[in-house]
């Protein structure tokens, strides 16, 4: 749906129009999906939420199918601290501030940061998951002179853009980067010891797991509404078993 709310409930009325038996969605905006949940449901067509989880109720028809970012965040973060010596001021490159799942690996990141009383939050800004816009808000935080020994982003492209920035700046200390997902790109950052550490976000098996749950509900079966994917900690220690699950 090219990011366009309008759009994508444009294309869920087009499957409606089409006869379709099921509908997968990976909501645009996790707050905007009543007027998706009501075409929908108006024409009994069971909706299968994928990847974003949204920010209603599901009713009867309707199932998430995902990964609890509540675990993504707390594992990024408690590998970072860890690999810091549980000392720093940890910077926060945001995803976007209408997902959900953003928010919320951002708040359990400070929740872990809060833990440690010589840990910090110090800046948190969103880069909308663009590697671009990581590497533009990272150049600025580190053009301004802001301290920062950890970076804790919400997913890989942003942290890649962050290591872009550090790579161009070249500040005289090693500042940790984390991200989120374990991508290819990711991985090989992480191999390169330009990331400190990914989470592994299982795409394949959310798509796979969603197709299934649709399939489930159109036979009329009874389906759990919420349909946990695991995140997984990467490292380097153990990278080599995630090369080829993201491809």
């Amino acid at each position: 749906a090219k990011g366009d709310v309008a759009q994508q409930l444009q294309q869920v009325q087009n499957f409606i129009g089409q006869g379709v038996d099921a509908i997968i969605v990976a909501p645009v905006d996790t707050n905007a999906v009543k007027p998706i949940i009501d075409q929908a449901t108006k024409a009994g067509i069971p909706l299968v939420f994928v990847n974003r989880r949204p920010q209603l109720p599901l009713t009867d028809k309707m199932a998430y199918v995902g990964s609890d970012s509540v675990l993504a965040g707390r594992l990024q973060m408690e590998a970072l601290a860890k690999q810091a010596g549980y000392r720093g001021k940890v910077a926060i490159i945001i995803g976007n501030l209408s997902d959900a799942g953003a928010l919320q690996r951002t708040k359990d990141v400070e929740q872990v940061v809060a833990k440690y009383p010589d840990m910090k939050v110090v800046l948190k800004q969103t880069a909308n998951y663009s590697r671009n816009e990581g590497m533009d808000l990272m150049l600025n935080w580190l053009s301004n002179g802001e301290e920062i020994d950890i970076v804790a982003a919400n997913n890989d492209e942003m942290a890649i853009g962050a290591t872009m920035a550090i790579a161009q700046a070249k500040p005289k200390k090693t500042i940790l980067v984390g991200g989120i997902d374990a991508t290819p790109d990711g991985l090989k950052a992480l191999a390169s010891g330009k990331l400190a550490v990914t989470v592994f976000q299982d795409a394949v098996g959310q798509g796979k797991k969603s197709v299934e749950v649709a399939q489930q509900m159109i036979k009329g079966e009874k389906v759990d509404s919420h349909q946990w994917i695991p995140f997984e900690l990467v490292t380097q220690q153990n990278m080599q078993q995630y090369s080829n699950k993201n491809p």
